[in-house]
């Protein structure tokens, strides 16, 4: 009978335990992220006028509005572009994503490279492929973002006019 009440008082206690440790991860943005690397895919499209009007995003050159994983909206800031005579396309610059990851808010920034071949380069017209990696600025994100690093990366689909992404991000 002692046992059977020991081992009750024991379960009950862990159980206690359990629900206290999962309340703290549900209240804290922070641990949103588990530790290790943590996958994420989604799509992102040309946000329509009006719908990417975060002021942190102020000059910049043109927005995405992400879904999946990450929800909101992510600004483009093109630092330099090249065109060669092959129609090859190379654009660097830096970024930042306002929004959410499992309905906790937070930013992060990032610097990008992108490469893609066109019809006309010049005039960007006619992609026929394209593609970006995206490395996370270390000690750059807020909120559920906070000190993670990672990386994403867009393929085009130059068919449907939408960019999936899948990558990863860590503590």
């Amino acid at each position: 009978m002692r046992t059977r009440l020991t081992l009750t008082t024991m379960m009950i206690g862990i159980l206690t335990l359990a629900a206290v440790a999962a309340i703290n991860v549900l209240t804290k943005p922070s641990q949103v992220l588990a530790q290790g690397a943590t996958q994420i895919s989604g799509i992102g499209f040309f946000a329509e006028p009006g719908e990417c009007t975060d002021p942190e995003a102020e000059g910049s050159d043109f927005a995405l509005r992400m879904t999946g994983d990450l929800e909101g909206c992510h600004y483009v800031f093109v630092e330099d572009a090249q065109c060669s005579t092959s129609g090859t396309y190379r654009e660097i610059g830096t970024e930042i994503f306002v929004g959410s990851y499992n309905g906790a808010l937070g930013t992060f920034r990032t610097t990008y490279q992108f490469t893609a071949k066109y019809e006309s380069c010049p005039n960007l017209i006619g992609e026929i492929f394209g593609r970006c990696q995206h490395p996370l600025i270390g000690n750059s994100g807020t909120g559920v973002f906070e000190d993670f690093t990672g990386r994403i990366d867009f393929k085009d689909d130059v068919e449907e006019g939408n960019f999936p992404y899948r990558g990863h991000l860590q503590r």
